[in-house]
């Protein structure tokens, strides 16, 4: 959920053309950083399980992480319609059996391939009853990532983004944020996930980036079912808004009468 493959024909041509490192603070499945062309990637997420997933991919090959997740599947019985299959691989993860293989395949029979703990850190997302599975279309995926990752000079760690240490940035760099969205509804976004607080730490860290001359990209949501985000919509008019669509194009915000659409996705930049 709020990955950005199907955005990266819009997103990639705004950013900038020449890329030292290419720092990631809310990487979630890696689809931009994975995608982006830069001399040297660092992706950075608090969920702790993504990371050593991502991690994991780097130092593996395709192959035989492939094989591993089949067993799984073969094991379990796992089907668009087992649901005891899946809840069973679910108590076993749960129970503590948190290796790459089952965390990712769990992901695979989840209800829209989407990731959810709860309060006492135990998976908690419900069977994805004739929709999700390890499909073939899926397996090629999943190996065009790990294969592509393999020519990345990339790194994944496990932090928070109020931890990024402006002073080792230069101009050269280029940060992207994609984090929760304060006004939608979200798995990521339950149990206290981002709240106010947390969006105004982020737009302080931005401005602290212009102030350095460091270049960024913020993907965030102006507008969703009826509700606005105020707050960013205050702070972003110092920036440049860039209008995102389905129909792969991209325009700016402020030259652009609004239409009906329920969400407005937007990439805010200083640049």
């Amino acid at each position: 959920m709020g990955g950005k493959y199907k955005l990266l024909p819009q997103i990639l041509p705004l950013f900038p053309n020449n890329i030292n490192t290419f720092i990631d603070l809310f990487c979630g499945g890696g689809n931009v950083a994975v995608n982006v062309k830069a001399n040297k990637i660092y992706a950075t997420d608090i969920q702790k399980e993504v990371i050593q997933f991502l991690d994991y991919c780097v130092h593996n090959k395709s192959e035989e992480m492939l094989n591993s997740i089949n067993k799984l599947v073969n094991t379990y019985k796992l089907t668009k319609t087992n649901k005891e299959g899946y809840l069973q691989i679910r108590q076993d993860y749960n129970d503590g059996n948190k290796s790459w293989d089952m965390f990712y395949t769990l992901i695979c029979y989840s209800f829209n391939n989407q990731i959810r703990f709860n309060s006492k850190g135990g998976y908690n997302m419900p069977f994805g009853k004739d929709r999700s599975s390890f499909n073939p279309a899926l397996q090629q995926k999943f190996i065009d990532f790990i294969d592509n990752l393999k020519n990345k000079n990339i790194k994944f760690l496990n932090r928070d983004f109020r931890q990024l240490k402006i002073d080792n940035i230069s101009k050269d760099d280029f940060c992207y944020l994609d984090p929760p969205y304060l006004i939608t509804c979200a798995s990521y976004n339950e149990n206290g996930g981002w709240k106010e607080k947390d969006e105004k730490d982020l737009l302080n860290l931005l401005d602290k980036l212009n102030d350095k001359s460091i270049k960024f990209a913020l993907s965030n949501v102006l507008e969703s079912k009826g509700n606005s985000n105020d707050i960013l919509k205050e702070w972003s008019k110092k920036y440049n808004i860039h209008r995102l669509n389905v129909k792969y194009g991209n325009a700016n915000y402020q030259r652009k009468e609004k239409d009906d659409s329920t969400t407005l996705e937007v990439l805010v930049t200083n640049y």
